[in-house]
Protein backbone atom coordinates (compact mmCIF):
# COMPACT_ATOMS: atom_id res chain seq x y z
CA UNK A 1 0.00 0.00 0.00
CA UNK A 2 1.18 3.49 -0.81
CA UNK A 3 2.10 5.84 1.73
CA UNK A 4 -0.36 8.51 3.38
CA UNK A 5 -0.56 11.03 0.79
CA UNK A 6 2.22 9.77 -1.75
CA UNK A 7 0.82 9.30 -5.44
CA UNK A 8 -0.20 6.21 -7.01
CA UNK A 9 -1.50 6.24 -10.78
CA UNK A 10 -5.29 4.49 -11.53
CA UNK A 11 -3.46 1.37 -13.07
CA UNK A 12 -1.23 0.48 -10.23
CA UNK A 13 -3.85 1.48 -7.47
CA UNK A 14 -6.49 -0.90 -9.30
CA UNK A 15 -4.45 -3.75 -10.62
CA UNK A 16 -6.52 -6.53 -9.59
CA UNK A 17 -4.40 -8.39 -6.62
CA UNK A 18 -6.97 -11.94 -6.75
CA UNK A 19 -8.34 -13.89 -9.46
CA UNK A 20 -11.66 -12.68 -8.88
CA UNK A 21 -10.74 -9.22 -9.45
CA UNK A 22 -9.31 -9.68 -13.06
CA UNK A 23 -12.17 -9.23 -15.83
CA UNK A 24 -13.05 -11.18 -18.49
CA UNK A 25 -10.62 -14.26 -18.00
CA UNK A 26 -12.98 -16.32 -16.22
CA UNK A 27 -11.77 -19.34 -18.69
CA UNK A 28 -8.38 -18.74 -16.95
CA UNK A 29 -8.44 -17.60 -13.72
CA UNK A 30 -10.60 -20.39 -12.70
CA UNK A 31 -8.75 -22.88 -13.70
CA UNK A 32 -5.34 -21.22 -12.32
CA UNK A 33 -7.59 -20.90 -8.61
CA UNK A 34 -8.45 -24.61 -8.87
CA UNK A 35 -5.03 -25.60 -9.72
CA UNK A 36 -3.89 -24.04 -6.73
CA UNK A 37 -6.94 -25.21 -4.59
CA UNK A 38 -6.52 -29.19 -5.65
CA UNK A 39 -2.49 -29.11 -5.89
CA UNK A 40 -2.11 -29.23 -9.36
CA UNK A 41 0.02 -26.23 -10.27
CA UNK A 42 1.68 -27.32 -13.56
CA UNK A 43 5.39 -26.15 -13.83
CA UNK A 44 5.29 -24.33 -16.70
CA UNK A 45 3.03 -21.80 -18.18
CA UNK A 46 2.13 -20.34 -20.97
CA UNK A 47 -0.11 -16.80 -21.05
CA UNK A 48 -0.49 -15.39 -24.74
CA UNK A 49 -2.54 -12.14 -25.92
CA UNK A 50 -2.90 -8.78 -26.52
CA UNK A 51 -1.24 -6.47 -24.31
CA UNK A 52 -3.31 -5.28 -20.89
CA UNK A 53 -5.11 -8.25 -20.99
CA UNK A 54 -3.93 -9.33 -17.45
CA UNK A 55 -0.84 -12.34 -18.02
CA UNK A 56 1.43 -10.66 -16.22
CA UNK A 57 -1.32 -9.85 -13.07
CA UNK A 58 -2.59 -13.08 -13.61
CA UNK A 59 1.03 -14.32 -13.01
CA UNK A 60 1.91 -12.44 -10.07
CA UNK A 61 -1.77 -13.79 -8.25
CA UNK A 62 -0.94 -16.94 -9.52
CA UNK A 63 2.65 -16.43 -7.54
CA UNK A 64 1.23 -15.10 -4.22
CA UNK A 65 -1.90 -17.93 -4.26
CA UNK A 66 1.23 -20.77 -4.65
CA UNK A 67 2.91 -18.36 -1.59
CA UNK A 68 -0.02 -17.40 0.46
CA UNK A 69 0.23 -18.18 4.59
CA UNK A 70 -3.88 -18.15 3.93
CA UNK A 71 -5.58 -18.56 0.65
CA UNK A 72 -9.09 -19.53 0.27
CA UNK A 73 -9.76 -21.89 -1.67
CA UNK A 74 -7.16 -20.82 -4.07
CA UNK A 75 -7.32 -17.64 -3.58
CA UNK A 76 -4.54 -15.71 -2.00
CA UNK A 77 -5.52 -13.88 1.68
CA UNK A 78 -4.00 -10.27 0.12
CA UNK A 79 -2.76 -9.54 3.18
CA UNK A 80 -0.58 -11.56 4.79
CA UNK A 81 3.94 -10.56 4.88
CA UNK A 82 4.16 -12.76 1.90
CA UNK A 83 0.89 -11.36 -0.53
CA UNK A 84 2.38 -8.30 0.64
CA UNK A 85 5.94 -8.47 -0.22
CA UNK A 86 4.58 -9.48 -3.82
CA UNK A 87 2.39 -6.64 -4.40
CA UNK A 88 5.17 -4.23 -3.37
CA UNK A 89 7.79 -5.82 -5.94
CA UNK A 90 9.79 -6.84 -3.00
CA UNK A 91 9.48 -10.70 -2.79
CA UNK A 92 12.56 -13.10 -3.15
CA UNK A 93 9.86 -15.73 -4.06
CA UNK A 94 9.03 -14.00 -7.60
CA UNK A 95 11.67 -12.99 -10.05
CA UNK A 96 10.24 -11.42 -12.68
CA UNK A 97 12.73 -10.57 -16.41
CA UNK A 98 11.43 -8.38 -19.42
CA UNK A 99 13.16 -10.24 -22.31
CA UNK A 100 11.83 -7.03 -24.79
CA UNK A 101 14.80 -5.49 -22.69
CA UNK A 102 17.29 -8.38 -21.42
CA UNK A 103 16.52 -11.14 -24.34
CA UNK A 104 20.33 -12.11 -24.46
CA UNK A 105 21.64 -15.40 -23.42
CA UNK A 106 23.48 -13.91 -20.12
CA UNK A 107 20.27 -12.33 -19.07
CA UNK A 108 18.47 -16.05 -18.88
CA UNK A 109 22.10 -17.74 -17.70
CA UNK A 110 21.78 -15.85 -14.40
CA UNK A 111 18.08 -16.28 -13.93
CA UNK A 112 18.28 -19.86 -14.21
CA UNK A 113 21.32 -20.19 -12.07
CA UNK A 114 19.12 -19.17 -9.13
CA UNK A 115 16.68 -21.33 -10.08
CA UNK A 116 17.85 -24.53 -7.31
CA UNK A 117 18.34 -21.90 -4.45
CA UNK A 118 15.84 -21.77 -1.88
CA UNK A 119 13.65 -18.97 -0.91
CA UNK A 120 11.24 -18.21 2.14
CA UNK A 121 8.28 -19.13 0.57
CA UNK A 122 7.12 -22.41 -0.87
CA UNK A 123 7.66 -21.79 -4.00
CA UNK A 124 9.76 -19.76 -6.15
CA UNK A 125 8.10 -17.96 -9.40
CA UNK A 126 9.96 -16.78 -12.80
CA UNK A 127 7.60 -14.31 -14.52
CA UNK A 128 9.36 -14.16 -17.99
CA UNK A 129 7.60 -11.15 -20.19
CA UNK A 130 7.96 -11.24 -23.88
CA UNK A 131 9.67 -14.51 -23.75
CA UNK A 132 9.06 -14.20 -27.61
CA UNK A 133 11.81 -11.20 -27.76
CA UNK A 134 14.78 -14.21 -26.49
CA UNK A 135 17.25 -14.54 -28.41
CA UNK A 136 17.88 -18.54 -29.87
CA UNK A 137 20.94 -19.05 -27.51
CA UNK A 138 18.64 -17.90 -24.58
CA UNK A 139 15.04 -19.59 -25.49
CA UNK A 140 17.95 -23.02 -25.26
CA UNK A 141 19.27 -22.10 -22.05
CA UNK A 142 15.47 -22.03 -20.60
CA UNK A 143 14.49 -24.62 -22.55
CA UNK A 144 16.79 -26.50 -20.31
CA UNK A 145 15.61 -25.49 -17.46
CA UNK A 146 12.12 -26.00 -18.28
CA UNK A 147 13.28 -29.96 -19.25
CA UNK A 148 14.42 -30.56 -16.11
CA UNK A 149 12.75 -27.82 -13.52
CA UNK A 150 13.07 -28.31 -9.80
CA UNK A 151 10.07 -29.55 -7.67
CA UNK A 152 9.59 -26.10 -5.79
CA UNK A 153 9.67 -23.79 -9.31
CA UNK A 154 7.07 -22.98 -11.53
CA UNK A 155 7.80 -20.58 -14.64
CA UNK A 156 5.12 -18.05 -15.96
CA UNK A 157 5.81 -17.26 -19.61
CA UNK A 158 3.85 -14.25 -20.82
CA UNK A 159 3.91 -13.46 -24.63
CA UNK A 160 1.93 -11.03 -27.87
CA UNK A 161 3.11 -13.64 -30.00
CA UNK A 162 3.08 -17.08 -29.31
CA UNK A 163 3.73 -18.25 -32.89
CA UNK A 164 7.26 -16.79 -32.13
CA UNK A 165 8.26 -18.90 -29.06
CA UNK A 166 10.38 -22.19 -29.54
CA UNK A 167 7.86 -24.79 -30.31
CA UNK A 168 10.18 -27.05 -28.20
CA UNK A 169 9.35 -24.42 -25.37
CA UNK A 170 5.36 -24.12 -25.61
CA UNK A 171 5.38 -28.07 -25.85
CA UNK A 172 6.77 -27.81 -21.82
CA UNK A 173 4.10 -25.51 -20.72
CA UNK A 174 0.07 -25.39 -19.85
CA UNK A 175 -0.74 -22.18 -22.54
CA UNK A 176 -3.30 -20.10 -21.75
CA UNK A 177 -5.09 -17.59 -24.56
CA UNK A 178 -6.15 -14.22 -22.83
CA UNK A 179 -8.71 -12.08 -24.65
CA UNK A 180 -9.51 -8.40 -25.55
CA UNK A 181 -12.19 -7.69 -23.24
CA UNK A 182 -15.85 -5.70 -24.14
CA UNK A 183 -16.79 -2.64 -24.25
CA UNK A 184 -19.63 -3.69 -21.73
CA UNK A 185 -16.47 -5.28 -19.81
CA UNK A 186 -13.99 -2.17 -19.85
CA UNK A 187 -16.89 -0.13 -19.49
CA UNK A 188 -18.14 -1.41 -16.18
CA UNK A 189 -14.32 -1.43 -15.46
CA UNK A 190 -14.05 2.42 -15.87
CA UNK A 191 -17.47 2.97 -14.14
CA UNK A 192 -16.52 0.99 -10.79
CA UNK A 193 -12.77 2.91 -11.15
CA UNK A 194 -13.87 5.98 -11.53
CA UNK A 195 -16.71 5.76 -8.46
CA UNK A 196 -13.94 4.56 -6.19
CA UNK A 197 -11.45 6.77 -7.16
CA UNK A 198 -14.28 9.95 -6.97
CA UNK A 199 -13.74 11.14 -10.34
CA UNK A 200 -16.78 12.57 -12.01
CA UNK A 201 -16.90 10.91 -15.82
CA UNK A 202 -20.34 10.79 -17.52
CA UNK A 203 -21.80 7.24 -19.03
CA UNK A 204 -20.22 8.96 -23.00
CA UNK A 205 -17.10 9.80 -21.91
CA UNK A 206 -17.12 6.34 -20.32
CA UNK A 207 -18.54 4.45 -23.23
CA UNK A 208 -15.84 6.60 -25.91
CA UNK A 209 -13.03 5.50 -23.75
CA UNK A 210 -14.36 1.66 -23.56
CA UNK A 211 -14.66 1.87 -27.06
CA UNK A 212 -11.21 3.10 -27.95
CA UNK A 213 -9.88 0.81 -24.88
Amino acid sequence: MAEEGAYQSLYRRFRPQRFAAVRGQDHITVALRNAVRDGRVGHAYLFSGPRGTGKTTSARILAKALNCEQPVGGEPCDICESCAAITIGSSLDVQELDAASNNGVDAIRDLVSRVALATPGRWKVYIVDEVHMLSTPASNALLKTLEEPPAHVVFVLATTDPQKVLPTIRSRTQHYEFRLLSAETLAELVRDVSGVAGLEVDDNAINTVARRG
